[in-house]
């Protein structure tokens, strides 16, 4: 049950669904629409909204801006084994910002959706570092 929820604006609602659903473990759960869905992944929502059409996600701001893709905030997704991940999703054509780097809790990297927002998969090396608590 998602009990978090993320906000993408993306260029193609439909592209972004096979992509986080194919490569990442999402799964669908609603698409009532051309420029709307929901996915999950445990308890994420990822809220995708393409920016025009109806609904509030990619609607203008009063100054006239309009939401776009991309940026550095980012969602991060524990992985158990990150260079087998990457591995496995370079084989599938996935685009990367960066190669793996070592932080002070673990390992991670930058994984762009077909729109370009970053996702970040993260290896914990630190026990305290981990989203199951241990």
């Amino acid at each position: 049950m998602a009990t978090v929820s993320v906000r993408y604006i993306v260029d193609d609602v439909d592209s972004a669904i096979d992509f986080y659903c194919r490569h990442l473990g999402f799964k669908e759960e609603m698409h009532p629409a051309p420029t709307f869905a929901m996915l999950s992944r445990g308890e994420l929502r990822l809220v995708l909204s393409a920016p025009r059409g109806p609904g509030g996600g990619g609607q203008a701001m009063p100054d006239g801006r309009m939401p776009e893709p991309g940026g550095w905030n980012r969602f991060t997704l524990e992985v158990p084994d990150l260079v087998a991940t990457v591995e496995a999703l370079r084989r599938e054509g996935v685009h990367f910002r960066n190669d793996v780097v070592i932080g002070v809790g673990g390992k991670q990297i930058l994984v762009d959706d077909p729109s370009g927002n970053p996702v970040e998969l993260f290896e914990p090396t630190l026990p305290e570092a981990k989203l199951s608590g241990g």
